[in-house]
């Protein structure tokens, strides 16, 4: 075993560090405050590598693997969760979900656009009525000759209204059966399919958030990603890819809102001493970085089973929930160390409050994860 990242691992970290410095900081509270979602800031980072992380290199991909992944959407995550967050479903939903399953004309047509972020991807499985539930899904797509036709709505999609293309997951079964759901990928500008309402949310507000609509949408066949009911389960298995990132962009914000809360401890004064000299500072800094390092080593035993082609199920389902309920702890505890300047817009804990909440929420709640890790550890 080694706990050191590898050179290139080293490298792509800093390439990361030094493109969220460049391009990032200086916007965060700017795109926060207005719900702006940078396009131009994702091209950029396509122009880096960082769109099409795990994309090999001949589909116009980086070719790595899931620790130098992990290791992007960290120090992204650590300046700005939103675009952490971006990166996450871009990569990890759309782009890998059309590596995994689609044929090789369908990964020759789509993946170099999404590798270098000419296209900005989506990816749509949720709907108002079904988070948990996916498999209660109300939108259709019915066979029609050559074409299928879709009808319906997705809800909480990343990139709803700015994506290019979307890979939708859509009913062609009967509601419940986990073998009635196919996966199709619809472009943008295709007839009947359009954007709808964006959310206006608590946190993660430079990362858009947008219904996706479905109204007599016919598109061809040859855009249908593998089999015919195999959509939710090709779903299941992304999420296993899908947990580690969102750990990953947990484990940013965790990172962040530590070096804020201990920076600021060492430079506020209370009663002739700096507050870090105080034992109820001191050991919530100590807390802070112990989760911190478990968190870590948790995502990493997972991105490691993953490079691996081993079953990440329960490793997955693991780093994402404790990594994901550590950075609402460490954000709250560093807004607390902050006292009443954590709560002013004018330091980064209390974005990083904001933000930390939607990670024990997306792919797949705190509890959802339980209930794999459950079902895992009892077989």
């Amino acid at each position: 075993m080694s706990f050191d990242y590898s050179e290139t691992q080293q490298m792509v970290a800093a390439s990361a560090r030094e493109f969220a410095e460049q391009y990032i900081r200086p916007y965060v509270m700017e795109w926060d405050e207005a719900q702006t979602f940078p396009v131009e800031v994702f091209k950029k980072a396509g122009e880096m590598g960082f769109m099409g992380v795990l994309v090999p290199v001949e589909l116009g991909g980086s070719g790595l693997g899931y620790h130098e992944y992990v290791a992007i959407i960290e120090e992204i995550s650590k300046v700005d969760p939103s675009i952490g967050l971006s990166l996450a479903a871009h990569n990890s939903l759309c782009t890998n979900h059309i590596l995994s399953f689609g044929n090789e004309v369908q990964k020759k047509k789509w993946i170099p656009r999404l590798a270098t972020a000419e296209w900005i991807g989506a990816w749509g499985l949720t709907e108002h009525n079904t988070g948990s539930d996916a498999g209660g899904m109300s939108t259709t797509a019915v066979k029609d000759g050559d074409f299928w036709v879709l009808n319906g709505a997705k809800n909480f999609i990343t990139h709803g209204k700015s994506g290019d293309i979307a890979v939708v997951v859509a009913r062609t079964g009967e509601k419940g059966d986990s073998h009635g759901m196919t996966a199709f990928v619809v472009e943008k500008g295709t007839p009947g399919f359009s954007s709808g309402k964006k959310e206006n949310k608590l946190g993660m507000r430079a990362s858009e958030t947008a219904e996706l609509v479905f109204d007599k949408c016919k598109i061809p066949d040859a855009n249908r990603l593998g089999g015919i009911g195999e959509g939710f389960v090709q779903s299941m298995k992304i999420l296993d890819g899908g947990r580690i990132s969102i750990g990953a962009l947990s484990l940013g914000i965790s990172k962040g809102a530590y070096q804020a809360a201990l920076k600021y401890s060492k430079e506020r004064v209370q009663f002739g001493k700096p507050i870090s000299q105080f034992q109820g500072i001191s050991f919530k800094l100590a807390d802070m970085a112990t989760e911190i390092e478990a968190s870590e080593l948790l995502l990493h035993k997972a991105a490691f089973l993953k490079n691996e082609g081993r079953n990440v199920t329960k490793l997955g389902a693991m780093a994402k929930m404790y990594a994901s309920e550590v950075c609402v702890k460490v954000a709250n505890e560093a807004v607390q160390i902050h006292g009443g300047y954590g709560f002013t817009k004018d330091f980064p804990v209390e974005k990083f409050y904001r933000d930390s909440k939607l990670c024990t929420i997306g792919e797949g709640t705190t509890e959802i994860q339980k209930v794999v890790i459950a079902r895992k550890i009892l077989k």
